[in-house]
């Protein structure tokens, strides 16, 4: 009786959502105590700065730091080298983390305010994935322990996704039954605003046109040769008149990534990089099409060979506002943070350099308003929202107003700007996912909203086709 009369004052004392809350703050106390560590590693695979399918160094940091925290780690899934899974627990439910690693080509830069890219030195991190990664294998590392010591079941699983920048690496692992298990996924991006809204983004469809022509004497011999480079621009001709005929929303874009090497010589290899886009990924498959038809009309026109290579391509971005809910509270309960002396400087030195309004600072503290939001922008981690409940949310890693793919963009995310916006992603996901390991009606949630907004007879068929994945697309 005594015992239990002990037990019943407790009761009153230390309610059940107290001690959820004390086991949270111990998660909080812990990715705090770790960030030092978690901030080098960021800083490491910064400096790494390698591109798609080519994250050797960035993809085995994080997965010693997993192995090392008691994860089991399996490497080269998917038929890609630098992807792996890193899984600790067994049993249900399953909630996978999201991480990313790869870097952009052609912005290099150093961590100052100002244009200065690295010598010797093309791609940088102008997305923030360095910090995204890291992020992620702290949370869940910060939740295995949280599993350890609360004595729980289930199995937290963290995804090491290569090549998100045109690369399509999650729809690859999506293709392989990478997630067939999994209950709930979640995951972030760097950005220059903390919210954890829901929003749309655009389904798109990338890949390179090659055209074969004859070499020949510019100007000795011009009936001789046959121009790859005419081929390229007659197709970019077409699609240019293209887009006055197109459905809206659609976004079509491309670089001449091969164009021959002397004006005097007739090009007899050329080669263009398209991307289109649409919210809808069935009519990306038909504005595909029609691409592809001008390249075949380009190649006939000026008597050349051609053909193409799909080297990625994703589906739009599958809201889940079950889970987004979840996340928001987190989010808001963790909070923002607030510029040093020696961030306001840096701040305001880069933001010198942008044009429009220019947000204060002080947005670094806020959160955002919950509400829908759209992106004109694309991103692999749709092929997995439309397979299992995801959300996720963006932190201000980055000064605000900065554009993403830009040099202030690396730059910022190379200084405790950026570390401090990874631990507020770090602290956001770990708790949501200590919310789904403790609640199986928001797992039960979330897969009903899944369910109604992409019917019940939804049958996944990647973009991608049926390609190994396209190891070489930034060659």
């Amino acid at each position: 009786m005594k015992n239990l009369y002990l037990l019943i004052v407790v009761g009153f004392i230390i309610s059940p959502s107290s001690w959820a809350q004390k086991n949270k703050t111990e998660v909080l106390k812990s990715l705090d105590k770790k960030t030092e560590q978690y901030w080098t590693n960021a800083k490491k695979i910064w400096g790494f700065a390698e591109v798609g399918f080519q994250e050797t160094q960035s993809s085995a940091l994080l997965q010693e730091s997993l192995r090392d925290a008691g994860f089991k780690i399996e490497a080269g899934v998917a038929g890609i080298p630098t992807a792996f899974t890193a899984t600790f627990g067994s049993g249900k439910p399953v909630i996978g983390i999201l991480g990313e690693f790869d870097a952009l080509p052609g912005v290099s830069q150093e961590a100052v305010p100002e244009f200065k890219p690295i010598p010797n030195k093309n791609a940088g991190h102008a997305c923030g994935h360095h910090l995204f990664g890291v992020a992620s294998s702290a949370s869940a590392i910060a939740v295995k322990d949280w599993l350890v010591a609360n004595k729980k079941t289930g199995t937290i699983r963290f995804y090491g996704c290569p090549a998100e920048e045109g690369g399509s690496g999650k729809a690859y692992m999506v293709r392989a039954g990478l997630f067939n298990d999994v209950d709930a996924v979640l995951h972030w991006h760097p950005g220059s605003l903390n919210t954890a809204g829901w929003g749309a983004s655009l389904s798109n469809k990338s890949g390179k046109f090659r055209f074969y022509g004859i070499a020949s004497h510019a100007s000795g011999s011009p009936e001789r040769g046959r121009s790859a480079l005419d081929a390229v621009e007659a197709m970019d001709a077409m699609v240019n008149m293209m887009r006055e005929h197109v459905s809206d929303k659609s976004r079509i874009h491309y670089v001449i990534t091969r164009g021959g090497e002397a004006p005097n010589v007739v090009p007899a290899f050329a080669e263009v990089y398209y991307y289109v886009r649409h919210p809808d990924p069935k009519e990306v498959r038909s504005l595909w099409e029609r691409v592809v038809h001008a390249a075949q009309g380009a190649a006939l026109g000026t008597d050349t060979r051609m053909d193409y290579e799909v080297t990625g391509g994703a589906y739009n971005m599958m809201p889940n506002i079950a889970l987004a809910k979840i996340m928001d509270a987190n989010l808001r309960s963790v909070g923002g943070y607030s510029y040093t002396e020696d961030e306001k400087v840096f701040g305001k030195k880069i933001q010198e350099s942008f044009t429009g309004k220019i947000p204060s600072l002080e947005s670094s503290a806020e959160i955002e308003e919950f509400k829908e939001s759209e992106s004109g922008g694309s991103t692999d981690v749709s092929d997995v929202a439309w397979v299992v409940p995801t959300t996720g949310l963006r932190a201000a890693t980055w000064v605000p107003g900065t554009a993403a793919h830009s040099w202030q963009a690396v730059a910022a995310g190379g200084t405790s700007i950026g570390e401090k916006g990874m631990m507020v992603a770090a602290k956001t996901m770990a708790l949501t996912a200590i919310d789904l390991f403790s609640s199986p009606t928001a797992i039960a949630e979330a897969w009903k909203e899944l369910k109604e907004r992409r019917g019940e007879d939804f049958k996944y068929d990647p973009l991608i086709g049926n390609r190994e994945p396209a190891l070489d697309y930034r060659n």
